[in-house]
């Protein structure tokens, strides 16, 4: 009982207030699954939060500073022999590539297209069915931008904030990824199963050519990511008469659970400043290659006007 200007008011009950605070849970994510209205909101409270974030994580990075200094000086001595051991071979690799890169990029430009991807590693929490990455809008990502490591596909962006950002896993239970068959070029459909290491094949049938060990890799229907990576290796086919689709299980090729960084991919247009900046250079190669316009330029009139003058203006200053 509350007494208010000599008027008495009772408080609810406490089935009163959790009823009232269930509708109002309700019509806020209702509110945000359907317009996407508490965004902002969201993205507001992960810099307030990100201190409490960078207080819990304390631990883990005491933890690991300790583990580092009592195995003391022998792992980094060895560490460091086996990295100057592979540096050369590293190196030897790293030349060959970039020929190979370079004959792809002006492979790619005589076709027109624009498919080349940039790759900028970033640091990253990893958690269960989600990996929280410390880097948001300011850093230019975006929703739905593809997140791999050093061995495929690990999902892509799903939440955007000022300072950091969220990306779903190939394995959540919310999540499907395009892909193909490496060997045939079979496309399906891999889902997440919520499993940290099991992704589900689904909708093929009996008579579809596909087998245990079979390499997967992204398709590129859709859009969301580019083709060619590796995605999962087939596990089990299980093939039940009573059933109209195969029962296919995979394992991603990602370490979803190990690493602790990352790798975004940018589309082709936000990678090549150097050419955006200098369009003049890409237009001079051009007709050079079609080898009819080289003959204009070699009319008499042109060098005999124009050049004696440029020449006269130049030698005054």
């Amino acid at each position: 009982m509350l007494l208010i200007s000599g008027w008495q008011i009772r408080a609810p009950s406490n089935l009163t207030r959790f009823v009232l605070l269930a509708l109002l849970s309700v019509s806020l994510m209702l509110l945000d699954a359907r317009g996407h209205h508490l965004q902002k909101i969201r993205a507001g409270l992960t810099v307030l939060f990100r201190p409490i974030q960078m207080v819990a994580a304390i631990p883990i990075r005491v933890g690991s500073a300790v583990i580092d200094f009592i195995h003391g000086d022998e792992t980094l001595r060895a560490e460091a022999e086996r990295l100057r051991s592979e540096q050369p071979i590293l190196l030897a690799r790293l030349q060959k590539f970039e020929a190979i890169e370079a004959e792809n990029a002006h492979l790619r430009q005589l076709l027109g297209t624009s498919a080349l991807v940039a790759e900028r590693a970033v640091a990253s929490e990893p958690f269960r069915r989600t990996v929280v990455i410390a880097k948001g809008v300011k850093d230019g990502l975006y929703l739905g931008q593809p997140v791999i490591d050093a061995y495929g596909i690990r999902g892509q962006v799903s939440e955007i904030g000022v300072l950091q950002s969220t990306a779903i896993l190939i394995t959540d239970p919310g999540h499907a990824i395009p892909v193909q068959v490496n060997r045939n070029g079979l496309r399906a459909i891999a889902f997440g199963t919520g499993a940290p290491d099991t992704v589900s094949i689904r909708y093929l049938t009996a008579s579809s050519d596909i087998k245990p060990g079979d390499l997967l890799v992204s398709s590129g229907i859709g859009g969301g990511f580019p083709f060619g990576y590796p995605v999962a290796k087939v596990k089990k086919i299980v093939n039940d008469p009573n059933e109209s689709f195969l029962d296919i299980t995979a394992t991603p090729v990602a370490q979803l659970s190990h690493n602790k960084e990352v790798l975004l991919i940018w589309p082709a247009k936000s990678v090549l400043p150097v050419e955006a900046k200098k369009p003049a250079e890409i237009k001079k190669p051009v007709p050079q290659s079609k080898l009819v316009e080289p003959k204009k330029p070699a009319v008499v009139p042109q060098p005999t006007v124009v050049e004696p003058a440029k020449p006269a203006e130049g030698a005054t200053p």
